[in-house]
């Protein structure tokens, strides 16, 4: 039986407990994620440098799942525009189903392996793209048939797993396993499973990031001003890295056509347009 679906004997009786007793163990399960993560660093970092060298040779980053594992692949895309301001399209989390099973589950989708090769073929995955399948069973059909398609066509495929020695993992170039272990609900692998893909996505798209110029030092110089909050957080940025006051960082951005990079004169390895 695979891990992810064993019970955990640490909450055989969780529906007997006081809820404080609840939230500590579940709290003391999700400390076992990072410990699995940290075991896969070495792929992780592999995973990381194939998707900059993707960025840098004009391909894209795509994520794939089904269920939870497609929701987070679609959440860390979306997020990676305005985070560094590179554009829409970038990253693409595809999930199975479609765009409506972010909001309602469609089980049976993850069992549709013509449906994944119909979804990259829509969204003009080539050679120079990469792609990161996301399965906590590692035995999805959907994200197998994506993960063996993408490789049909020469690009790079990474997995993201919860279990060892897994179809999926086998598939992949790169093989990212998190062994998190039986879930506190047993089978419930939106829990510690999901906890550590959704850890994993962040590290690959910032580290990929961070390799591809789109960070200086720690800040993030490709904000782009759609509201205060960010507005007021470049004008800091601008300050921190000039060292001047806030009313000459937002004269300077102003005139800069609200970018950072123009008014600090910082060099960018990837292209906004």
């Amino acid at each position: 039986m695979l891990k992810t679906e064993m019970r955990n004997p640490r909450t055989v009786h969780i529906d007997r407990m006081p809820t404080l007793e609840i939230v500590k163990i579940i709290n003391d399960e999700n400390n076992k994620v990072t410990q699995a993560i940290e075991a896969a660093l070495p792929e992780i970092a592999q995973a990381c440098d194939a998707a900059a060298f993707a960025i840098k040779n004009g391909g894209r980053v795509f994520y794939i799942g089904s269920g939870t594992s497609g929701r987070l692949a679609v959440c860390d895309a979306a997020e990676c525009p305005p985070t560094f301001g590179v554009p829409y399209g970038l990253f693409k989390g595809i999930i199975a189903g479609g765009e409506q099973c972010m909001f309602k589950a469609a089980e049976n989708a993850e069992d549709n392996p013509e449906m994944a090769i119909n979804d990259l073929k829509e969204n003009g995955f080539c050679d120079k793209d990469i792609l990161i399948g996301i399965s906590a069973s590692g035995s999805a059909a959907y994200v197998i048939s994506a993960v063996e398609y993408a490789e049909s066509v020469g690009g790079v495929t990474v997995s993201i797993v919860n279990n060892p020695d897994t179809p999926l993992g086998k598939a992949a170039d790169i093989n990212i396993c998190a062994d998190t272990g039986p879930e506190v609900i047993t089978g419930s692998t939106r829990m510690k499973a999901g906890t550590a893909q959704k850890i994993i996505l962040n590290m690959i798209s910032t580290a990929s990031m961070v390799k591809c110029g789109c960070v200086y030092e720690n800040m993030m110089i490709n904000l782009r001003p759609t509201n205060k909050k960010l507005r007021r957080r470049m004008v800091g940025i601008t300050q921190e890295i000039l060292g001047c006051d806030d009313v000459t960082a937002e004269k300077l951005l102003e005139e800069s056509d609200w970018s950072i990079r123009k008014a600090v004169e910082i060099e960018s390895d990837v292209s906004d347009e």
